[in-house]
């Protein structure tokens, strides 16, 4: 009798909280979206080519990125959405043909990949300064142009507010740029609580808690974009469900001072780094060749 009181009141709860954590751990180590730097070393390897993965701190928030080409060329740096890392464009740093006309960087956005992983800065002003020494390192009066997909639009838009003495170009794939378009998402309030917030894995986590937060500051944004001088090219497409089409058009009204020009493919989806790369290939040697 006194066994089966026991068992309702503390085994089976404790059971229950166990089986979850487990399930959460278990989740956590699968769904990560980066690479281990052995991952990233043998994937090189493969490929004759030998890329450095680099890092540095900003007071206790570590940063890293991964390089390859020639410092004497102008330099391309890609940024990735939310979730991701810099693996999410590991192919483009080993393109040969890329590499004959630009050096190329893939970073790691704070709380992505090895960059204090799980652990978000949803500020987008933050998340500029945090990578801003890349561009101080790396200039080498050269110019930079700057590929930001999904979340990554925003925030290269960003640093080209706040440092346009080092950025020469933006590639905006897929941006989540006009505030009005961001979608209304019930679930990430909830997920944003402390207990569902700690159970997530740390990828997803991370994601949610600048997801959440995005929306006030694409309004804080909005005064700004006419102020963008940089030549600007924005690849969208018309059957993407997680970023609204019509941030194309957004781009193109707001940003009055500058050329924009709208690469639009209607039967393209969201993940365009994967689908269609041939297109963020072309832009880059478009605004190379300029």
């Amino acid at each position: 009798m006194q066994h089966n009181l026991f068992q309702k009141k503390f085994l089976r709860p404790l059971i229950f909280v166990a089986v979850l954590f487990g399930i959460a751990f278990l989740l956590d180590s699968c769904i990560q979206f980066r690479m281990s730097k052995s991952e990233i070393d043998t994937y090189f390897e493969h490929k004759n080519q030998k890329a450095e993965l680099k890092s540095y701190y900003v007071g206790n928030r570590k940063q890293t990125y991964l390089v390859n080409g020639d410092s004497l060329k102008p330099l391309v740096i890609f940024v990735h959405g939310s979730p991701g890392s810099l693996s999410a464009f590991i192919n483009f740093l080993a393109d040969t043909t890329l590499l004959k006309s630009v050096r190329m960087i893939s970073v790691d956005r704070p709380g992505f990949g090895s960059a204090n992983f799980g652990y978000a800065e949803p500020s987008l002003e933050k998340q500029a300064a945090l990578l801003k020494p890349i561009l101080q390192v790396h200039k080498n009066n050269q110019p930079i142009y700057l590929v930001g997909h999904s979340l990554g639009g925003p925030l290269i838009a960003q640093m080209a507010l706040d440092y346009p003495e080092l950025i020469d170009g933006l590639i905006m794939v897929a941006p989540s740029i006009d505030p009005e378009l961001e979608p209304y998402e019930w679930f990430r309030a909830p997920l944003a609580t402390p207990f569902l917030k700690w159970i997530m894995p740390r990828s997803l986590r991370a994601s949610n808690d600048e997801i959440y937060k995005l929306k006030p500051q694409l309004e804080t944004l909005l005064p700004r974009w006419k102020d963008i001088r940089t030549l600007v090219i924005v690849i969208q497409g018309g059957k993407d469900s997680l970023v609204h089409p019509g941030n194309a058009e957004f781009a193109k009204r707001m940003m009055t001072n500058t050329t924009v020009e709208i690469v639009f493919v209607e039967s393209m989806d969201h993940f365009v780094p994967w689908s269609n790369p041939e297109l963020i290939r072309e832009a880059i040697e478009k605004m190379n060749g300029r």
